[in-house]
């Protein structure tokens, strides 16, 4: 009686193993099947999504280049007028007796001129890199064209102001004198930059404290009178270029003078004895 008790039981649990063996031995087929699907789809497939990709990436490079070698542009780009513009007045103020700060006016946007492979900058008559300003910009070819773009170009260095009040008649020295830095552009004509021009010079009236000194402020010989020709000189280390040029203001030894040039160019500079304009890093 026992065991046939015990005999249904085992038959029983012998016939669930393999039931749950058989699901577990199916799931793991099916997991294996997906897998392996995907796989086998990656690469079949990233190939020519590859190839794809750099059919278009080569196809817009081709395009590109002959945008930049063959095509130009239809119109001139704005901005490059503008760097014209500034890379011509940073040129033409290096010779200043201060920093040149260049700021060029943009031009109007939707302005429309032909594409031009040389634009030329220059002065128009009267001009100068001195302050409010205008430069011409020129196209020669393919199709002729001509734009003028305003500028301003601001001259910072140190200029003499009185540093204390000095008495009519009165002898200068060093002790009533001070140095300011700012805009020599906007300042009037005759300033000082250096004190050894003014001392020693006699105050031909009273001047207060902080007043700009100004050469008809002072008894001096002037040394360079208005279309007197001078010698405009500039050089560094190891090097000197010097040209002639016509004085556009009379000055003093240590003023500022400007000088039409013989191309027709104005530079600023600093009147020394003989006739001699310095322009930038001539040695004094």
């Amino acid at each position: 009686m026992h065991s046939s008790y015990e005999t249904p039981l085992e038959f029983k649990k012998t016939a669930q193993k393999p039931l749950f063996g058989s699901f577990l031995q199916g799931f793991e087929t099916l997991i294996i099947g997906i897998i392996a699907s995907v796989l086998i789809s990656f690469l079949v497939l990233y190939p020519k999504i590859s190839w794809a990709q750099t059919q278009n990436q080569g196809a817009g490079q081709g395009q590109n280049s002959g945008v930049s070698s063959g095509n130009p542009p239809a119109f001139q780009s704005l901005k490059v007028i503008n760097q014209k513009v500034k890379e011509f007045l940073t040129a033409q103020s290096a010779g200043s007796p201060g920093k040149p700060e260049i700021t060029v006016t943009p031009m109007e946007e939707g302005t429309q001129l032909t594409y031009c492979p040389s634009p030329e900058a220059f002065f128009p008559p009267n001009s100068a890199a001195w302050g409010r300003t205008t430069v011409g910009v020129r196209c020669g070819q393919p199709k002729p064209w001509t734009v003028y773009v305003q500028a301003n170009v601001s001259i910072i260095a140190n200029y003499v102001v009185a540093g204390a009040p000095i008495g009519q008649g009165q002898t200068i020295t060093a002790n009533e004198l001070q140095l300011q830095k700012g805009d020599l552009t906007t300042l009037p004509a005759g300033i000082f930059t250096e004190f050894n021009r003014v001392i020693g010079q006699t105050a031909r009236m009273s001047l207060v404290a902080g007043t700009v000194l100004k050469k008809e402020m002072l008894k001096m010989p002037l040394i360079v009178q208005k279309g007197q020709s001078v010698r405009v000189s500039s050089g560094g280390k190891g090097f000197s270029i010097s040209t002639d040029g016509q004085a556009l203001n009379e000055a003093s030894e240590g003023e500022i003078v400007k000088v039409k040039v013989s191309n027709g160019s104005v530079v600023t500079g600093i009147a020394k004895e003989n006739g001699i304009v310095e322009v930038g890093g001539s040695s004094k």
